[in-house]
Formats: C-alpha cells, sequence, structure tokens
C-alpha cells in the first residue's frame, strides 16, 4: 500500500469505498451525512454500528443504508478523514417501517493529520471533489460533476456543457468554447479520440451521451504538453461512470411534451418497421448496398434502352412518396442501469451498464427561410435568392448503452478499466416548403430526409503507481458511420406558365444514397516520477500518443426522367398530384418515368491520417509558486484520396504532412490554501478536417446550398494566452475571473459566396489572422451566509471580442470571427433539502449575437462596396429552465422540468450595410430564418431496486 500525505488521506478516505456486511435480519437503518457548514454531501463516509460487525458507506448522494438490525437501540460511529470523528447515542430501530432518516452534519476537523495509508477509489461525480481538482489542477480548467447534472436534470452531454464557463452550444449540440466554433475543439471520451460525428464539419454531437453514463465533465482551457496540441478553445473531457458506491438495479420511464408538437399534425413519408429503434431495416436501402447493380431500363423488346438508364420498378425501392400523418402524444424516454461490485479476496471488481432510448417529435411551422444575395441599393430592396415558408416534421430516435468493467487491485496500486459506449441514432424528417426563388417563380417544393447514425467508443485501460512513478495506458477502438439512404426531392413551379405551377423537368426529382465510415484506433502511455532533492519535490512526466484514423464517403446520384417526343404518360401528367405520380407503379416504365444516374464520382473520397507524438514536461515547486513547462511534438500526415473525373475511378492521393513543436508553461501562485493566480501560455494547432480540403459537393436542402470543400486549405497556428484569480470559500465553492488572448495564423472560416449570379456556394477559407480575447466570471457559492439554507447559486459570464484581419488591399471587411458570441451568460438557482429529498432549480442561458456564415461574393475584390453577400447571425434569446426533483424513500424518485419557459422565437438575420448614391450609409435588417421552438414540459418516473 502506498503511504500519503494529510491532505491527499484526507481527499482519498473521502472516496473510500467499503462494502456493506449484512445479515438476514429483518430492520433497515437509513440516514444522510453532510458537511455542516457547507451542507455538502459526503461521500465514502464510513458509519458503523457499536456492538456489531455492521458497516455502511455513504452513496453520491451521502446516504446511507444500514441493513439486518434488530429491534433496540444503537449508538453510530462516523468517520470521514478530514473531519471529527462523531457518536451519536440513542438511534432507536423499531419493528415499524418508517420513512425517517437519522441526519448528521460532520464538523471540518482543522488540525493537521498524521500520515495514514489509503486504498481508494478516486471519485469526481461531486461538485466538491470536481472544485478540488480544478483547483489542484496545474492548468486552466473548469468542470461539471454529475451531482451538478443530477441537479440540473440535463439529459445528454451537451446540455450539461451549457453549464460550463464560456461555452455556448450551436443546433443544441455542438460546443463552442470561448466564441470559438467547434473546429476549435477537441473531444475526448474515457481518455480516447472519437470520430467527427458529421461528414461536412469537425464536429461532435454531445448530444449522443446521455447525462446518466457521465461522471465528470472538464475542459482543459490552457495548452499543455500531455493533451493533443490540435485545440484552442478547449479540450473536452468526458468520462463515464467506474466503480459504483453500491449495488442496485434502477429502472426509470419518462415523457416530454412539446407545446409545438405534441398533439398537433405530424407529417411523415413511408418508413420502415425497424425505425423507432433508429436503424432502416433496408426498405430505403439499395439493394447490394452502395455499389449495387440496378436492373437497366428495357424497352419493350428487353433491349437497353441507354447507358446508366434505370426502371424504377424491379430494384427493390421504395417508390411510395404519399405523405401521411397521425398527432403524436409527446416523446417517450426509458432508462435502465445496473451497477455491482464484488469484493474478490480483497481485490475489487466494478460493473456498470446502462440502456437508454428516447423517440421525440419536433414540428417547426412557418417556418421563414429565407436566402439574401447583395442588397439592391438603386432600388433600396432586399434581393432574395429565396423566400419561403417550411413546414418541417422531425422525429428523431437515440437508443444507447454502456458497459463499463473495472478492476482494482488488492493495494490499490492497479486499475484497470474497461469502457464501452455504444449510440445507434436517427433522424426521420420531412419538410414542405412554398415560396419563390430568384427568378421570381412561385414554387413548391420536399425533401423526405432519413439519417442514421451508429458511434461506437471502447478503452482499455490501465493506471499503476509504483515507488515515485505514476504509470498509465491505453488502447481505443472508435468507429462512428453515417447512413443517408434515398433522401428524395421534388421541385414545382410556374417558370412556364405564371401561376401554373407544376412539374418541369425530371431533374427537380431526384433520389440519393450517401454513406460514411471512419475509424480510429489509437494508443498511449504517460509516466510521472517524483523526485526528492532535500525536500524538494519535482516531478517529470514522459508520454507518446500514436492515433490511425481512417475515413470513407462514397454517394450516388439519381435524377428522374420521360422521353419528352415519345412517352405513354397522360397528356397532363405534369398536373398530377405529383405524390401520387411519383408512387404508382402505371406511370413507371421506358416511355414513362425513369431514373438516370448522374455520375459524381469526384464527390467520393477516401482518408487516412496518421498522428504519432511524444512529449516531456516538468512540474517545478518553488514553494508558493508551481511551474508545469514542457513541450510536445506532433507529426501527422493526412493522406486524401479522391477521384480526378466524375464519369469513372480515377483516384490520385495528396498528403498534407506537417512535424510541429508546441511548447507551453503554466504557473500557479498560491496566496493561501484559498487563492491562487494562475498565468499560462501554449501553442496549438487547428488542422482541416477530411471534408474540407475534398472536391466532393454535398446539396443541403435546409441551405438550399451546394457545400463543397476547398483543397488548398492551410493549416491553422494559434498562440494561447491565460491569466486566471481563482478563489476557493469553503468546500464546494468556488470564484474565479480569468482574462484570455489568442492570436490566429491562418483561421478557418465557413464561407459562403454567390455564383452564377444567384447560386450560393459554401465552403471554408482561410483568412489571414484573427484576435480573440475576453474575460469569463465563475461563480458557485452556498447562500446560506444570508440565511438562505439549503440554497446554492451559480453563475457563469464570458465577455468575448475578436479581430479577423485580411490581407492589404483586400476588400473583405475585418470583422468579429464566424462562430464568436460576444458574451455568453449561465446562471442558476438550486435548492435542495436533504430532509424531504427534495431538489429544486431555476436555470437560465443566453448568448449573444455571432456570425454563424460568413457572406462573401466572386465581385468582393470590385470597387463597389455594396457588392458583398451579407453574413448571417444568429440572434440572441433567453432561455430559462425550471426542474424539480423529489425522492419517496429508499426507492421512489420523480423529476419534473419545464425547459425553455419563454419559448423565444429563434432568429437568424443577416445585415446588409448599405451605401447610397447620395453618400449616406444604412444597415438595413433581413431575417435569414425564423421559427418558433416550443417549450419543453417533461415527467420522468425512477424506480431503483
Amino acid at each position: 500500500m502506498t503511504k500519503r500525505s494529510n491532505r491527499i488521506a484526507f481527499a482519498a478516505t473521502a472516496l473510500l469505498m467499503i462494502g456493506s456486511t449484512t445479515t438476514a435480519l429483518a430492520q433497515q437503518l437509513k440516514g444522510n451525512v453532510v458537511d455542516k457548514n457547507s451542507h455538502e454531501t459526503l461521500i465514502g463516509a464510513v458509519v458503523t454500528v457499536e456492538g456489531t460487525n455492521l458497516k455502511a458507506v455513504t452513496d453520491i448522494d451521502g446516504n446511507f443504508h444500514l441493513n439486518g438490525l434488530k429491534k433496540g437501540t444503537y449508538t453510530l460511529y462516523i468517520n470521514y478523514v478530514g473531519y471529527k470523528p462523531q457518536r451519536i447515542d440513542g438511534v432507536r430501530v423499531t419493528d415499524a417501517p418508517t420513512e425517517d432518516a437519522v441526519s448528521i452534519a460532520m464538523l471540518p476537523d482543522e488540525q493537521k493529520l498524521k500520515e495514514v495509508v489509503v486504498t481508494a477509489v478516486e471519485r469526481r461525480s461531486t461538485d466538491a471533489a470536481m472544485i478540488q481538482a480544478a483547483k489542484n489542477s496545474p492548468v486552466i480548467v473548469s468542470n461539471v460533476s454529475a451531482q451538478e447534472i443530477s441537479r440540473t436534470q440535463d439529459t445528454n452531454a451537451g446540455e450539461v456543457i451549457r453549464r460550463v464557463p464560456g461555452v455556448s452550444l450551436i443546433d443544441d449540440k455542438f460546443v463552442m468554447v470561448r466564441g470559438l466554433s467547434q473546429r476549435y475543439n477537441n473531444v475526448w471520451v474515457n481518455g480516447g479520440a472519437v470520430p467527427s460525428s458529421e461528414a461536412d464539419s469537425r464536429a461532435f454531437s454531445f448530444d449522443i451521451i446521455p447525462s446518466s453514463q457521465i461522471d465528470n465533465l472538464t475542459i482543459v482551457k490552457s495548452p499543455s504538453a500531455e493533451y493533443p496540441a490540435d485545440y484552442s478553445g478547449g479540450f473536452i473531457i468526458v468520462n463515464t461512470k467506474e466503480i459504483p458506491t453500491e449495488n442496485n438495479l434502477t429502472f426509470s420511464v419518462g415523457g416530454n411534451w412539446n407545446t409545438s408538437s405534441a398533439f398537433q399534425r405530424f407529417s411523415y413519408g413511408k418508413g420502415s418497421a425497424t425505425d423507432f429503434l433508429a436503424f432502416d431495416n433496408g426498405l430505403r436501402s439499395l439493394k447490394g448496398g452502395i455499389d449495387a447493380s440496378l436492373r437497366p431500363l428495357l424497352d419493350n423488346a428487353g433491349s437497353k434502352v441507354g447507358d446508366n438508364l434505370y426502371d424504377l420498378r424491379g430494384n427493390g425501392l421504395n417508390n411510395d412518396w404519399r405523405v401521411k400523418s397521425h398527432n403524436p402524444i409527446g416523446d417517450l424516454k426509458l432508462a435502465a442501469s445496473l451497477a455491482h461490485r464484488w469484493n474478490l479476496n480483497g481485490r475489487t471488481l466494478g460493473l456498470l451498464a446502462a440502456l437508454n432510448y428516447t423517440n421525440e417529435y419536433r414540428t417547426y411551422t412557418d417556418m421563414e427561410n429565407n436566402l439574401f444575395g447583395i442588397y439592391d441599393a438603386t432600388n433600396d430592396r432586399s434581393n432574395y435568392l429565396r423566400h419561403s415558408i417550411d413546414d418541417q416534421f422531425n422525429n428523431k430516435v437515440r437508443l444507447g448503452a454502456m458497459l463499463n468493467l473495472t478492476f482494482l487491485s488488492r493495494d490499490g496500486n492497479h486499475k484497470y478499466q474497461l469502457k464501452n459506449i455504444f449510440n445507434q441514432l436517427s433522424t426521420n424528417r420531412y419538410t414542405w416548403r412554398e415560396g419563390v426563388d430568384a427568378q421570381s417563380n412561385q414554387e413548391h417544393s420536399a425533401e423526405y430526409y432519413y439519417r442514421s447514425r451508429t458511434t461506437y467508443n471502447g478503452q482499455l485501460t490501465g493506471k499503476h503507481t509504483f515507488t515515485g512513478d505514476a504509470l498509465d495506458w491505453s488502447v481505443g477502438y472508435a468507429y462512428a458511420n453515417r447512413r443517408l439512404p434515398d433522401r428524395r426531392r421534388y421541385l414545382l413551379n410556374d417558370m412556364q406558365n405564371p401561376g401554373d405551377i407544376a412539374l418541369h423537368t425530371g431533374n427537380d426529382i431526384s433520389r440519393e444514397w450517401t454513406q460514411l465510415d471512419e475509424h480510429i484506433f489509437s494508443i498511449g502511455i504517460n509516466d510521472r516520477h517524483s523526485f526528492d532533492f532535500a525536500g524538494w519535490t519535482p516531478s517529470l512526466q514522459v508520454g507518446g500518443y500514436g492515433e490511425y484514423r481512417t475515413r470513407e464517403y462514397r454517394t450516388r446520384a439519381f435524377y428522374y426522367q420521360w422521353n419528352p417526343a415519345a412517352n405513354t404518360l397522360p397528356a397532363d401528367f405534369q398536373h398530377i398530384d405529383i405524390t401520387s405520380l411519383l408512387s404508382d407503379e402505371q406511370y413507371m416504365g421506358a416511355d414513362r418515368l425513369y431514373m438516370f444516374e448522374q455520375l459524381q464520382m469526384r464527390n467520393n473520397y477516401r482518408g487516412h491520417n496518421t498522428l504519432v507524438a511524444g512529449y516531456v514536461s516538468a512540474s517545478l515547486p518553488f514553494g508558493k509558486l508551481g511551474v508545469q513547462a514542457g513541450v510536445r511534438f506532433e507529426h501527422n500526415d493526412m493522406e486524401l484520396i479522391s477521384n480526378t473525373r466524375d464519369y469513372e475511378k480515377s483516384e490520385t492521393s495528396r498528403h498534407y504532412r506537417t512535424d510541429d513543436f508546441f511548447p507551453s508553461v503554466n504557473a500557479t501562485y498560491k496566496f493561501s490554501n484559498q487563492h491562487q493566480l494562475r498565468l499560462s501560455y501554449g501553442r496549438s494547432i487547428n488542422r482541416p478536417e477530411f471534408r474540407e480540403v475534398s472536391s466532393s459537393v454535398f446539396y443541403d436542402f435546409d441551405l438550399a446550398s451546394d457545400v463543397q470543400g476547398n483543397t488548398e486549405l492551410k493549416n491553422c497556428y494559434v498562440d494561447n494566452v491565460d491569466l486566471r484569480y481563482e478563489f476557493y470559500p469553503s468546500r464546494g465553492e468556488t470564484v474565479s475571473l480569468a482574462a484570455f488572448y489568442k492570436n490566429f495564423d491562418s483561421p478557418i472560416e465557413w464561407t459562403y459566396t454567390v455564383a452564377g449570379g444567384t447560386n450560393l456556394v459554401y465552403s471554408y477559407k482561410n483568412a489571414k489572422s484573427a484576435a480573440n480575447y475576453g474575460i469569463e466570471l465563475d461563480i458557485r457559492k452556498d447562500l446560506s451566509f444570508i440565511g438562505l439554507r439549503n440554497f446554492c447559486w451559480s453563475f457563469n459570464g464570458a465577455l468575448i471580442k475578436s479581430k479577423v484581419k485580411f490581407e492589404k488591399g483586400s476588400k473583405e471587411e475585418n470583422r468579429p470571427m464566424q462562430g464568436q458570441s460576444p458574451y455568453l451568460v449561465n446562471t442558476g438557482l438550486f435548492y435542495k433539502n436533504e430532509a424531504h429529498q427534495l431538489d429544486i432549480a431555476l436555470l437560465y442561458n443566453r448568448i449573444g449575437k455571432r456570425i454563424i456564415g460568413v457572406g462573401r461574393s466572386e465581385g468582393s475584390s470590385a470597387s463597389d462596396d455594396n457588392a458583398r453577400v451579407p453574413h448571417s447571425y444568429e440572434m440572441p434569446r433567453n432561455t430559462f429552465d425550471f426542474s424539480v426533483g423529489k425522492k419517496w424513500g429508499n426507492h421512489w424518485e420523480m423529476k419534473f422540468n419545464v425547459r425553455d419557459i419563454l419559448a423565444e422565437r429563434v432568429y437568424y438575420k443577416q445585415f446588409a450595410k448599405v451605401k447610397y448614391s447620395d453618400g449616406t450609409s444604412k444597415e438595413k435588417e433581413e431575417v435569414s430564418r425564423c421559427y418558433k421552438p416550443g417549450r419543453n414540459i417533461g415527467l420522468q418516473i425512477i424506480y431503483k431496486f
């Protein structure tokens, strides 16, 4: 066993896990242990019964249960390292069942303790534990514990992470840190890299991880040699749960009612029998997969009509385009979890397993969806590239599973873990659009969209403590796919006869199949060696990391055709109800409707990425000053394999290689045990992703535009400086004020350009440079000092400014960075009553106006100041969330919440800066998207065995 210092003994023994000894007797005694001053629940407090062998250990909520007690009066002893031992006499146990619990408040022991021997599992699931971890960390971090998650009733990691200072969300799942878009953030789950969940950008969908599986979530905000260099906003570490504190089996059932969706009409197309399990059973797939050989189009004589022409019949296609409707009652949420620990002759084996299922409906009706081009200053009016109203119906399903196994040696010096997370997700969406195109044609269009994603993340890890050394290693594998089987679209307009909306060309009917597969293999090892030079105790950490990533993206696109000169279709077939026309086989055949495959081999690509890294870092204590300095080397080789011709496989390979050193210094000065100041510097990198440098083109129906890559993208290098003051008033409380500055060389941004006069093309582009700086404040405070016992308050706020710079002479304007919010506010008021097992929370969130797309045009380098497409902004909105949690005894719990109470409209706008011929100028506001999200009312019932 390992001998620890006083301070480590306090933290570790607080996390000590002792299996309770039970007998076959009748009664149970329960209670709760808290800190008397802060009312923070104490995990791992040992409760013993005088004169018996019975013991219990408090769980994550500070609760304990003693089973097997006979009727009588007992004396309890409560021990918790760092707190004064407590004795409670006269505790009565009767035959009558009771819901009363023994409430125990312990006083911290300020005296120094003698060195003790501890075998423990470090737990970071409580607010106090995570605050202590942040306090002792050599780098600047922010975090959220499982305890805080349970109070807020957040349902997934995307909602959880909103509670972190300087963090905001895009589309309720993509995380931005310090105003920087998701591309500048890196994500690891359980110590391993995860694949991008999107085909078109670097992103991780945090909504795939249910909050019930999270032990803690940490964001590292300053570079450090032991972490990958590819992050500038934050390195996000999600850790799922490990050894349970107690054995239990839990089931929960819940519902959610969105006021814009529940009991309202919901339109949808024909789906497969397994859609409710988040995957398509093959109804939408090409028979034989993405490379399927389809039945060619044959004439009446059985001869092939032409190349790349296919019959709509006999190919196993789902030709049902009819739209159905129903009225969903609401959303369904189911979950089950199993926690068990075994004592194996002094060794500990822990198992955590979880299943969760969500099926939700979201309806957005009368949603404005507009595209604006360059403002018409001559006629003083907006230039619509599209002016439409959408009705969108979304059905999202998630099926998730987690299985974690942890083995702890007898002396606690060796821990082995096998962690697995699996998620199957799907989105089934039908969109109906009415509006006017850039040529002022009236149009009706629709999209039938189904997307499924499979993600798996697994790691085998080991942590070993030796005399003077701490060694850890990991081997990981991650997989993600994305399937878009049979994305169908059609367009009707009045281009030939104003006011007469009809089908005009087969190219306005399309079907598309795409598939994406990504694999990541990783291995890492780290060792920290501690020295003792006559009382001076520096440490040296070295490590290596290797990662191999492979991705393949493939797509096939088909369009409908008919022979205008020789067909047997009805004379007015272009005016027949379009869904009936496309669904009825009598209108299919060589002399009717058939399919043409548009070969676009340049849209397919493969990629391989090899990352090899090594680092050395030294931790140097100089009294009150602690310095951690290190350097990291990374060799990265990304190979993109794409086709040079559309009509045949013509692969060519291009490598993007870099060899870089990334220095970092993190210094912490401790004025006292409560006050400390941090200063850090580090260099980092942002590399383009496979999709961003590929020539692949994808049509996005929401944007009504093409999305394509840029083969000439360069790496972005970032210099980061942070200064943070931290104050820890008492256990579980913190106040921090931070300032940061980042300088970007060649930042990568998401832009859109006018092409062909009326069409927008979205892509990626390097700017010359950018600067990003700001301040952030984080407060977590118990309010009993103002008489509000059982209340606590949290506040996270940030003020951020940024400026992008371009080459001298460029007509591009200096502006804020794309995705950067000028301010972020998250705050919450929490009430926790242990005696009544009641939790109440009121939360507020607001983000500032931010650019989500950078407007450019082919003529933006000309002298005309108006020749620029306006940028797109997401506008601020206020969100209030309210939640209540109540427990009854040891088994039942109910959670109720109302999210987005105000249900304010969501606005996306463009702001055109217009200069008139008389020399005056004005800013014109244009609404590009607007919809009502509705408020969400949720109820969940939990039963624990």
